[in-house]
């Protein structure tokens, strides 16, 4: 009790988030119907809570509970009473409103996925609910709270994997539309579960904007990264060498891709398939061996391929130096496909965000979802695997140490 005292309300939540994983939609439809039954009642009275005006009818008389049964679970409903008059009755719980469908299907759903606050008010207009484009906007902004408590808790204990993603998105900036860079990191932790630990968006994808990223990410906690995995982009790599000092991974399906376009369009089912042979090795000294194979073999054929694979190697084959049962999920950024596509198809959809903070709201409330939905299924890595990257990091810092002493 002391320790919730002592906390701010900001700590609360936070604290919440991550102890208890609340069920984020749930909450979300939960302060829409208070938003909505508001909305209601003021407009059935004549005037909104303590306002003064001639046309008021009559006056607000406490709360009445009533229980809402949803597919996200029950919510407890502080349905608004009158003095006099007809009680008032949520409009959306009338059987004819399919209420659920309404507020989830609609108000919820319809924001999250992107569409516009104007498109939302017209669906709930059609449907009955009479609210304003600001009404919507109010309800969409309270999701803020939420969002910002989870990108800024606190991350405990260590993170042996990271992931690092960028997006270039659409957004309104001083009468002008730019393309920015919402930058998102995923890790998994020393338990074995996988989490997204970070969501920032940046003037552009640059090793400045990366490096402040990364530092936002250590000042919130982030230790123990032995791996960092991503695309391939210089800014960022610099960026993890300068604040993380581990290695970084090139995702290799991306650098298949990428040699497409440095050979011939007949050649590019050979190419994939002798890139492959490489990273599918037995162990470390087998990779080196296949790659060294593959680009004698490609030399006379794709010499930039070859040439850029020479370059690459270090970085490509990093995943090797980890347990074999890792390797899959190392080697590339496929595992966050599902992810990435539901953030392209939801952002495709409003085109230009009105602000930054609008693709905060609507990526963080997305990636909430997905993380509640790791949390709640086993472990992406096993405990035992992960104790495996954990000793060998022991054994590291315990040689660092003895070197300094000596």
């Amino acid at each position: 009790m002391a320790e919730s005292q002592s906390m701010t309300s900001a700590g609360v939540v936070a604290k919440a988030l991550i102890e208890e994983h609340p069920d984020f939609l749930r909450e979300s439809v939960a302060m829409i119907a208070a938003e909505i039954m508001e909305a209601e009642i003021s407009r059935q009275i004549g005037a909104g809570k303590g306002e003064i005006t001639e046309t008021r009818s009559t006056h607000r008389n406490g709360y009445r509970p009533r229980p809402w049964a949803t597919r996200v679970g029950e919510i407890e409903l502080a349905v608004p009473r009158k003095r006099s008059g007809q009680s008032y009755f949520p409009s959306f719980l009338e059987p004819r409103k399919r209420s659920e469908k309404a507020l989830l299907g609609v108000v919820m759903e319809a924001y999250v996925n992107g569409v516009s606050t104007r498109k939302v008010d017209h669906l709930v207009s059609e449907l009955g609910i009479h609210m304003s484009k600001d009404q919507v906007s109010r309800i969409c902004g309270e999701l803020d709270g939420q969002v910002e408590a989870f990108r800024t808790r606190p991350l405990e204990g260590g993170f042996p994997y990271l992931w690092l993603d960028a997006k270039h998105l659409k957004v309104r900036d001083s009468g002008h539309v730019r393309s920015k860079a919402l930058m998102v990191a995923f890790a998994v932790h020393e338990s074995g579960r996988r989490e997204v630990i970070g969501i920032e968006i940046a003037e552009a994808e640059t090793e400045a904007g990366w490096a402040a990223f990364l530092r936002e990410l250590r000042a919130r906690g982030l230790e123990g990264v032995r791996l960092c995995v991503s695309d391939d982009h210089l800014g960022l790599k610099a960026a993890v060498a300068k604040v993380l000092g581990c290695p970084w991974q090139r995702c290799t399906v991306h650098f298949i891709r990428n040699m497409h376009g440095h050979c011939k369009a007949g050649q590019r089912n050979m190419v994939s398939a002798a890139l492959r042979e490489v990273f599918a090795a037995e162990d470390l000294a087998d990779a080196r061996e296949r790659s060294a194979s593959v680009i004698e073999r490609l030399t006379p054929v794709a010499p930039k391929v070859a040439e850029l694979l020479t370059g690459a190697e270090e970085d490509l084959l990093a995943f090797y130096r980890f347990p074999s049962a890792h390797w899959p999920k190392l080697r590339s950024t496929n595992n966050l496909e599902r992810v990435n596509k539901e953030i392209a198809r939801r952002s495709d959809v409003v085109g230009i965000f009105p602000n930054d903070r609008a693709v905060i709201r609507l990526v963080g409330a997305l990636l909430i979802e997905q993380n509640d939905e790791w949390l709640l299924t086993r472990g992406y890595l096993s405990r035992e695997s992960i104790a495996l990257v954990l000793e060998d990091q022991g054994d590291a810092h315990e040689g660092e140490v003895a070197a300094l002493e000596g």
